[in-house]
């Protein structure tokens, strides 16, 4: 072995091409095999390989619409042996999807057993569950036996397999298909057989039609699982014209009364390809989450149909707004996309229009029609040469017995005998002599075709009703040959017979086909608006309760503020006041970012209540400086601790995620010290150092966000509390013993914004706050 690899005349096996070259090559041709053997379906048959060589190995196996079934692995086993050299498991999910009726609009394989439910559950395993094909199945497999279709090699060239199968009807929109290639990818819808059928029936009488006028006849997609599209007609025309697009699929429901004013909705079809159970968790998960506060709960009481169950929280919800909500947050409503990227003729990727998709498919059905015609014009062909030898046995019937009896080879000496012109009785009206005939017409020999036919003929057909039979049927193939004949040289009449071939397909596939009626139907979108939470909740009293370690809770009703409550150890009440629960909390962070709560979602008051940290993203080291509810039309005075601040309208305040919204611009050691509405035309500061201020309101910027003015100077510390006030009415605050006291004469503290001011009036608070 050392000699042989040593040998310097034995060519090596090292090649040395650039790395740019050789990974181009190997990823081109990986890309070209995906393309055309994997992902992208074939404009023809509408069908990817792996499905082809499945209907095609269970046509092998005899497996007909109306016979028995077969176990699944046996199935699976044959395509992967015979035909595609991949996983068993891939061949059988591709199958198992063929047998589903919520995947497939038209089913092209029968099965028996667990084949998965629309919830998402998985289908059994092949051993346990049988298949056969469907009569859809085998209106794509006719004509297999008549020349339709060129047929190829298998993987190991020991069997043929079809290159494409002879589709009676445009499998590729009727089924639709998806599939991600390398670089290119498609996702095509179902539609209707009998809207298909009536478009190429008008292609076939107008081929230069206008794209837009084929809507007339394939108004949209037609889903499995029903729905309603509610995609503008003109997104639809653009979408079937460039072959690229997308439609708003939404869900079928109805509100059930109850009696009593009570009422439900009842969704009894879901869209295309979204899972049931998924969706259901989805919903209740909105429902948990009061996402869609008017929403009580979801019940799943769908059997063999889809019955979802939605109970609103009142019956005074509307509906329309209900399922516009659960639109817009949930796949009750989704956007299927389209994408016709297909093989045309099998080679060539393209992005068609639905007209070009049934163009290929009139053009690869005529194709059909001209091979099983010609394949057709050969039987007869061969048929008639024999029913002329056996007419001429008939005639010189006496003769031919005695060769077959005397003769020692009686083939040969059929073929040599000179039956002369007797046979001119019986073929003096036709139109029609064989090949073999006209060959043979200066010996009047028989072919060996003939003889072996006279020599493998029956005694019980020596009859002379068996010749006429003969005759009769020989008139009659001649009649067909002439037939075809002129098929094959019309093109007119080609495109009769495909359009008389169309409606016999739409005739068994149409109306009166189990399930051929459309689904989806069509309907306007109506434009779903922003609800106001108010119109969403049903509105209540709740005392809303939160501690000083940040827990909240909301009670039902409104409670006396001054009663003991429950906390956790070491913990204590923080804020407690009224609300309702349509309102909006504002909760400030030291940060200087606020966050917005809606009252409807805060937990129940019967336990301790969750930690708000979890509704919104207030970092751990920053402090809850105010919670209080919203106002629309207020105003808020916000200042730091460093004596800066500014007023800003509460409706330029509310956030509409978690993160919150920066209003108050912080840095460093500076946090937001203080959050006050804003009442009267005067403002009061305290600072650390107890001395008090007091300025016009004017003197303070209106802001959406900033750091803000010096409202106080400071040696030492920073602020303490501010407020505003009317200052005809003067200033007030709670003494040490809970007395409210005013000062009416603040003429000794009142100065210009960002003075030092003066020490507070005798009975201020020792902890510096005006509350």
């Amino acid at each position: 072995m050392n000699d042989l690899v040593d040998d310097p005349e034995q060519p090596s096996r090292n090649v040395t091409e650039p790395l740019r070259r050789a990974i181009g090559e190997r990823y081109l041709t990986y890309a070209l095999s995906t393309i055309m053997h994997r992902a992208l379906p074939d404009a023809r048959d509408g069908l990817k390989p792996v499905h082809r060589r499945i209907l095609y190995a269970m046509r092998e196996l005899r497996l007909g619409s109306g016979g028995g079934f077969r176990k699944s692995a046996k199935i699976s086993g044959d395509v992967m042996g015979n035909y595609h050299p991949h996983g068993d498991a891939a061949i059988y999910d591709a199958m198992a999807r063929l047998a589903q009726d919520f995947n497939v609009r038209y089913p092209l394989v029968d099965g028996q057993g667990n084949f998965g439910n629309i919830d998402g559950d998985n289908p059994a395993a092949s051993r346990y569950t049988e298949a056969r094909l469907t009569i859809v199945a085998e209106a794509l497999l006719e004509g297999l036996n008549e020349d339709a279709v060129d047929f190829r090699e298998n993987y190991d060239g020991t069997l043929s397999e079809p290159v494409v199968l002879p589709a009676q009807f445009p499998n590729l929109l009727a089924n639709g298909s998806s599939g991600i290639a390398v670089g290119m990818a498609t996702n095509i819808p179902p539609h209707n057989i009998s809207e298909l059928i009536d478009a190429c029936q008008h292609l076939i009488k107008t081929p230069n039609a206008q794209d837009e006028t084929l809507l007339n006849y394939v108004p949209g997609p037609d889903f499995p699982t029903g729905g309603i599209i509610v995609e503008p007609k003109e997104s639809i025309a653009e979408a079937y014209r460039t072959g690229r697009g997308s439609f708003r699929l939404r869900c079928k429901w109805e509100k059930e009364d109850l009696g009593r004013g009570q009422w439900q909705i009842v969704v009894t079809e879901i869209p295309y390809q979204v899972q049931k159970s998924k969706l259901v968790e989805r919903i209740a998960e909105l429902i948990q989450t009061k996402k869609v506060p008017i929403l009580a709960d979801i019940r799943d009481e769908s059997a063999d149909d889809v019955r979802m169950v939605l109970e609103p929280k009142s019956k005074n919800v509307d509906p329309d707004v209900l399922m516009g909500m659960l639109f817009r947050n949930s796949d009750l409503e989704i956007r299927f996309s389209l994408n016709m990227n297909v093989l045309i003729d099998g080679v060539t990727p393209k992005v068609c229009s639905m007209k070009e998709v049934l163009r290929a498919f009139l053009d690869f059905r005529r194709d059909v029609l001209v091979r099983r015609s010609e394949h057709r014009v050969e039987k007869i062909d061969h048929r008639l040469e024999v029913l002329e030898g056996l007419i001429i046995a008939f005639l010189n019937l006496d003769r031919v017995i005695d060769i077959i009896r005397y003769d020692e080879d009686p083939k040969p000496a059929l073929m040599r005998e000179d039956w002369g012109k007797d046979h001119v009785r019986a073929t003096s009206e036709a139109d029609y002599i064989s090949p073999v005939a006209v060959a043979s017409s200066d010996d009047h020999g028989l072919s060996e075709v003939q003889a072996e036919a006279i020599l493998n003929m029956r005694l019980r057909s020596l009859r002379r009703l068996e010749e006429m039979e003969l005759v009769a049927e020989r008139d009659k193939l001649m009649e067909e040959r002439a037939g075809l004949q002129d098929l094959l040289t019309s093109e007119d009449l080609q495109w009769k017979a495909i359009s008389d071939q169309l409606r016999d397909v739409k005739k068994a596939f149409g109306k009166d086909y189990e399930g051929g009626a459309r689904r989806t139907a069509f309907a306007e979108a109506g434009q779903i608006e922003e609800v106001p939470l108010e119109a969403m909740i049903e509105r209540e009293p709740i005392t809303v309760v939160c501690s000083q370690m940040g827990w909240i809770r909301a009670m039902t009703g409104h409670i006396d503020l001054t009663r003991e409550l429950k906390f956790k150890d070491g913990d204590g009440p923080r804020f407690i006041f009224h609300a309702e629960t349509t309102d909006r909390l504002l909760l400030l962070g030291s940060n200087g970012r606020f966050f917005t709560i809606s009252a409807a979602n805060l937990p129940g008051g019967r336990g301790m209540g969750e930690p708000v940290r979890i509704m919104v993203d207030l970092p751990n080291e920053a402090d809850i400086v105010d919670l209080f509810i919203h106002r629309p039309d207020g105003k808020l005075l916000l200042a730091s601790s460093a004596g800066d601040g500014f007023i800003v309208p509460e409706s330029e305040v509310l956030a509409q995620t978690k993160a919150g919204k920066q209003v108050l611009n912080v840095r460093s050691d500076v946090r937001a010290k203080v959050c006050k509405p804003v009442n009267g035309d005067a403002v009061a500061v305290v600072g650390e150092n107890r001395k008090v201020l007091v300025f016009a309101i004017d003197e303070l910027p209106e802001m959406n966000r900033g750091k803000g003015v010096r409202l106080q100077k400071y040696k030492d510390g920073g602020l303490s509390d501010a407020t505003t006030f009317t200052l005809a009415d003067g200033l007030s605050w709670h003494d040490p013993a809970g007395r409210t006291r005013t000062e009416s004469d603040l003429a000794e503290w009142t100065g210009k914004r960002a003075g030092t001011g003066r020490m507070a009036p005798r009975g201020f608070p020792r902890d510096n706050t005006f509350t």
